[in-house]
Formats: C-alpha cells, structure tokens, sequence
C-alpha cells in the first residue's frame, strides 16, 4: 500500500502487488479499491494495481470538486503509471472505472493493453442514472452497518440469492460506521461535480476507440445502468468481444461470480 503525488499536489492511495502482466483495477464511482476484493482471489498470477480516485476512499479530496471529472481521472491514472514506470496497462473497470478505460484508450491509446468493463458502456440508461442520484452524496438513512446490510437487497435493483453475510460485507466496505450513524467513503462534493456535469456526451467514440484491443463486458442480467440491448450493440460491434452476462446480478455483478471468473480468466489469456 502507498501513495503518489499528482501534479496538481493530491496523495492518492494505491496498491500494487504481484508481478508479471500489470493490471490496473479501477473502481465504481463512489467506490474504491476494495470493489476488487472477491475477484482477487480468482485471478490469474499479475501484477495487481488498485487505485482509489482523488475524492475517494484513501486518497486526498480535492479543495476543487469541479476536479472530479473523467478526464481528470485519466490524467491521475496515466501519472500513476509514470509513477509506477509502466508504459502501459490493462484496466479492469467497475462502472466509472470502464468509462476511464475507454477514456485513456481514447487519449493514450499506446497506453492501453486491453479492457474488461464491468457492467458500462458507451450508453448509460437514464434510469440506472436517476437511481445513482438518489443517494450520490448523501449518508445514509441507516445507523449502522447491520441496518445497512438489512436494507441493501431491497434498495440495489437486480439482485438475487445473495447471502446475508455479503450484504455485511458490502455494507462495511462502502460504509463508515461511527457515534452519530454511518458516513459515505467519499467526498460528498462528487454529487456537485456529477450535477455539473449536464447531459453525458455520445460516449461511442471512446468505445471504438478500444479497436484491436482485447475486450471484455461483464454485465448484471439485471443491470439498471447497462441495458442489454446497449449490450449487444456493443457485441455487433467488437464481435471478438468477450461477453459474460451474469445472471442474478444488477448493477454492479461482485465479479467472483462463476461467469464473471470465466470471462475475465479468458480476456486474460488474449493479454498475454
């Protein structure tokens, strides 16, 4: 574990670990890299990167919330790796994660190896956007973290069969657990920069921008955010895309998922 300075003087977290074919794991919007906490243990021997974002998790807020855009995120990505001497990566990306892949992609394509994004894609359903905004920024109405896990199966759409004592873990994972109730891990100012933000911009010239690059989606067969019908456009369009649809899962699959493992190992192998 250890930190990195960016060029505008933020410390962000990181972790690097292993050896061999390097690995980038990107999180969630809101999350950090603690999303990758039950697919480690399934992948294949590399050397294993997480970042938590400026604004997230271990990593310094930003004075300037107006920061927390995705370029901004592809910027700190590609320092992290001038930090690291890596000339390039593969990124494995939760959600905002796979939109920064496809951004570095686009902006640095040498940079890039390859892609597996995890539930996203270059069309966003304006429902699964809706349901972010509802608590983007805000603590939640829980006191604690088993009133959390208690209310996580009812308010995440799509998911099934999960056993309570995941929805424990998730809830300790994203939720910190104090005298006056539970706190978010993030900068609440994030909700100001997504607001900002206006309308999303057609995002397909960044997926293309992913040509000849070995590829994978994982998508939650009750995804909110990914529909399948943008997953499929996806599909007729890189049709070498690996595609692994996850059923009983929403937005986002944990990644452990036996459908999950099977699709990143095999993405994993064209990287080689």
């Amino acid at each position: 574990m250890a930190k990195f300075t960016t060029s505008d003087g933020l410390e962000l977290f990181y972790t690097d670990e292993g050896d061999g074919l390097p690995l980038l794991c990107l999180p969630g919007l809101t999350r950090t890299t603690e999303d990758f906490q039950y697919v480690t243990p399934h992948l294949p021997p590399c050397r294993l990167i997480k970042l938590d974002y400026r604004g997230r998790g271990q990593s310094d807020f930003d004075p300037d919330w107006q920061n927390y855009t995705l370029p901004v995120e592809v910027r700190d990505v590609m320092e992290l790796m001038d930090h690291l001497s890596l000339s390039s990566v593969a990124i494995l990306g939760t959600s905002r994660g796979g939109l920064n892949a496809m951004g570095l992609a686009a902006a640095a394509p040498d940079r890039l190896i390859g892609a597996a994004l995890n539930d996203v894609g270059p069309e966003l359903d304006p429902d699964g956007l809706a349901g972010i905004m509802v608590y983007l920024g805000r603590k939640p109405a829980a006191r604690s973290h088993a009133e959390a896990a208690m209310a996580l199966p009812y308010v995440l759409k799509g998911f099934e069969d999960v056993p309570p004592a995941r929805w424990m873990q998730e809830a300790r994972t994203h939720f910190v657990e104090g005298a006056s109730g539970l706190d978010i891990t993030y900068d609440p100012h994030l909700r100001d920069a997504v607001e900002a933000g206006g309308e999303v911009p057609d995002l397909w010239p960044f997926f293309d921008a992913l040509a000849g690059k070995p590829l994978c989606l994982i998508r939650g067969a009750g995804s909110d955010l990914l529909s399948a019908e943008t997953a499929q456009k996806m599909q007729t369009r890189r049709p070498d895309m690996i595609h692994a649809e996850v059923p009983k899962r929403g937005h986002v699959p944990f990644l452990d998922e036996p459908e999950a493992v099977a699709a990143l190992r095999a993405w994993m192998e064209q990287l080689q």
